[in-house]
């Protein structure tokens, strides 16, 4: 069984690369290498898999996910610069599939090893990305 916990988060970014020229970088990252950053409205969806607990007929408490996932990625990420703000995205660009491989590697441990756990980010309603720790 599988189940799935969706949240929301803004976040501005820059995809760039300090070795290339400003040309080069517009080149491959269009206006994502914009100099001033720019925004998203992402969409988190963290997919749990486990079997039906038969005490309480959960895979797994929806309540609980919430609250890690707010603890461990919103208060985290929400309304914040990513290359700025948070030191995971110090010497890592924070593209869709490295945010989802960091959202991945903060919640796993947080997670009984029970659990399957597949994270699924969109950042556009056109683009999304997901990492199953593979």
């Amino acid at each position: 069984m599988k189940v799935c916990r969706r949240t929301t988060f803004n976040a501005a970014h820059r995809l760039f690369n300090t070795e290339w020229s400003d040309e080069k970088n517009l080149e491959v990252f269009g206006k994502c290498s914009n100099p001033n950053y720019h925004g998203h409205n992402y969409v988190l969806e963290t997919w749990i898999e486990g079997e039906i607990d038969t005490e309480t007929g959960y895979v797994i408490d929806l309540k609980k996910l919430k609250e890690l996932v707010n603890e461990e990625v919103g208060e985290r990420f929400d309304h914040r610069n990513l290359n700025l703000d948070c030191p995971e995205f110090k010497e890592l660009k924070p593209s869709a599939e490295n945010i989802a491989v960091v959202i991945y590697n903060l919640l796993r441990p947080k997670l009984e090893s029970k659990y399957k756990l597949v994270i699924r980010l969109w950042e556009t309603e056109n683009n999304v990305v997901e990492y199953n720790g593979e």
